[in-house]
């Protein structure tokens, strides 16, 4: 929660204004900045949790990487479009742990295939 609140006012100051050009923006900068490393992060720290080795963490995430994130590709641009355009500052963060709730799912689901 508080990575993402963060970035969304880091967006707000690096593209500012509510139009939607500038929620179009704010989501290329999100899926093409804090998504890759996000999702990076992520997978990292699951399999570090998960008790795999340096090169078994490794394999496991350039196993699973490129596909969830292209799976994050098919998900969260519109919803970040419409959160940015739509919703307020404040409120973006509640609207993206609700989306979260079934990525995150899917991420677990991933991130603990064997």
């Amino acid at each position: 929660g508080p990575v993402v609140g963060g970035w969304y006012r880091v967006l707000d100051w690096l593209v500012p204004g509510a139009t939607k050009v500038v929620a179009v923006k704010k989501m290329v900068l999100d899926q093409g900045v804090f998504a890759p490393s996000f999702l990076g992060c992520f997978l990292a720290v699951t399999g570090v949790v998960n008790g795999l080795s340096v090169e078994e963490n490794w394999a496991k995430i350039q196993q699973d990487y490129v596909d969830a994130l292209l799976t994050n590709y098919c998900i969260w641009p519109p919803v970040q479009v419409a959160n940015f355009y739509f919703v307020p500052l404040q409120h973006r963060l509640a609207i993206v742990q609700c989306v979260a709730i079934v990525w995150n799912c899917y991420l677990s689901w991933k991130a603990n295939r064997m």
